[in-house]
């Protein structure tokens, strides 16, 4: 029984355990077989997740918040700028830049001799800012409608990586039969069809530091990317331990298994 918990567990680390096909919305969303991080031995496409970066970062950020994710994350073990270098992600110059660029209050309780908030540039160990400083203000922002945190999306919505791509690329004309309110688009991905989120991605809004043609699908899949490491950026290490128990239980069996034919070689059966 435990040798079997142990394998089942191996099983999973490697990534046979399936994730849920079924969608948010009413019409299906296709399975993409672009995703480079799919399958027992899948690792991340680190440029895909660094372009994705860009596009959280020049698109998404102005809505969306990441609250679970912090700037050293970035160049951590398995992160878009993890570097051999910089061990420390803390002392990653790519992060530390990024940070910051960043210049605002990011904590209340850090004052000035006369009581108000320090303003200060962003520290690798500081959290993504948030767009808005309360739930009232991000609605109020966005007519009514709350944008969702997009630290663990992917994992949060079935269908995972194959809905959030569709999502960003399937807004439509809306049928006649169909009922927006003012501000509403229309997506057959998203419950209802009627969405709040104005399509955030066109052709060549950015413009990708590696050159890459920004196209709408080439977008929806960097950024898809990104967000699916944020929302598991511990994949690759959780597999390749998969990959050693696999091979230490077929050794380990091999060997029984020889210790068994050496031990009852001479026993009549």
């Amino acid at each position: 029984m435990k040798m079997t918990r142990i394998f089942a567990a191996a099983i999973a680390a490697l990534g046979f355990a399936g994730t849920a096909v079924a969608v948010e919305g009413d019409q299906h969303a296709p399975h993409q077989h672009h995703w480079h991080h799919d399958g027992p031995f899948g690792t991340y496409d680190t440029s895909a997740v660094q372009r994705g970066y860009q596009i959280y970062q020049e698109v998404c950020a102005s809505c969306h918040s990441m609250d679970l994710m912090r700037f050293r994350n970035l160049a951590q073990q398995g992160g878009p700028f993890a570097s051999d270098m910089y061990p420390n992600p803390n002392d990653n110059p790519i992060v530390m830049q990024i940070a910051a660029s960043y210049t605002r209050v990011w904590n209340q309780d850090e004052v000035n001799d006369d009581g108000d908030p320090v303003e200060r540039a962003g520290l690798p160990s500081d959290a993504f800012p948030a767009p808005f400083a309360n739930q009232q203000m991000a609605r109020a922002s966005n007519g009514g409608a709350y944008p969702p945190d997009l630290s663990l999306i992917v994992k949060a919505r079935t269908g995972g990586e194959n809905y959030l791509y569709s999502l960003l690329t399937g807004y439509e004309d809306a049928p006649e039969d169909s009922h927006l309110a003012a501000g509403q688009y229309y997506n057959p991905y998203f419950a209802g069809g009627a969405i709040a989120m104005a399509p955030p991605l066109a052709e060549g809004i950015i413009e990708y530091a590696d050159g890459t043609e920004a196209t709408v699908e080439q977008m929806a899949e960097d950024v898809t990317t990104f967000l699916s490491w944020a929302g598991d950026p511990h994949m690759e290490t959780r597999k390749q331990m998969g990959a050693m128990v696999l091979i230490f239980l077929l050794i380990f069996a091999i060997l029984v298994y020889l210790a068994y034919r050496q031990v009852w070689a001479n026993v009549k059966h």
